[in-house]
């Protein structure tokens, strides 16, 4: 389901699981890279950072590979790579130091998307990951109470169209579960709506989703290799023989 909703002007929504017709293959490495260790007593996967693009990147912070994911907390072709794709990525290949993987917000759903990114946005540094994984595994649940809300209450639906970002997101987050969602997971609630009201965090946001709007990409997931599109790479089947390509091997 889509919403007509604009996070700034001339924000065009993309779809989810859209296709890779204009995109570019990455380059094949001959050479395959060799691993490095991480530093002394911890794990490659334990090392997460926010981005100057405002995504936030796991991993080896020099890998010589850099995975980027372009991708919606609503899409459900996202949600089957989370399901499927985040542990072999990550102990295969995010472990040995050889790839790193960033998460950037394409907000094809408007404002619940922005809701659920504020939100996760809301813990610390070191626990987003885990909290994405968690908005992705219970992405059913969310899901039929959009459909349930839908069926039951479509003028709240339409007012929370007619919002303001933040407002918009706060009411979605509510409407939705996604608050009480993040208050379970250590968030205090007066935290929680103060990450829905945080200006600077949805212009961030924002950025990110107007970057891959102008770059035209296709929709969620969109994934990049060292800056280069993967064509027909929405599931890991197809994305792990391009890591390989690139040198993950």
């Amino acid at each position: 389901m889509r919403f007509a909703f604009a996070l700034i002007p001339l924000l065009a929504l993309a779809a989810c699981g859209g296709d890779d017709a204009n995109n570019t293959a990455p380059v094949v490495s001959s050479t395959a890279v060799a691993p490095a260790p991480a530093p002394t007593g911890q794990a490659w996967a334990d090392m997460v950072a926010k981005t100057p693009e405002a995504g936030y990147v796991q991993g080896n912070p020099n890998a010589p590979i850099k995975l980027v994911e372009y991708g919606s907390r609503g899409c459900p072709v996202c949600g089957r790579f989370a399901a499927e794709g985040m542990e072999p990525l990550r102990s295969k290949y995010i472990s040995t130091g050889k790839v790193s993987y960033e998460f950037r917000d394409f907000l094809v759903h408007g404002a619940p998307d922005l809701a659920a990114a504020l939100l996760n946005q809301c813990v610390p540094t070191e626990a987003f990951f885990n909290v994405l994984d968690q908005l992705f595994a219970g992405q059913a649940q969310f899901e039929e109470r959009l459909m349930t809300l839908q069926r039951s209450n479509p003028q709240l639906i339409q007012q929370l169209q007619t919002l303001a970002p933040p407002q918009a997101a706060a009411g979605f987050a509510d409407a939705l579960g996604y608050v009480e969602f993040i208050k379970q997971r250590g968030v205090p609630e007066a935290k929680a709506r103060a990450c829905l009201a945080d200006q600077k965090a949805i212009e961030a946001i924002s950025k990110m989703h107007a970057d891959a709007v102008n770059q035209q990409l296709p929709g969620t997931p969109t994934f990049m290799i060292n800056g280069r599109v993967v064509p027909n790479a929405s599931n890991w089947s197809a994305l792990e023989p391009a890591l390989q390509a690139a040198g993950a091997r």
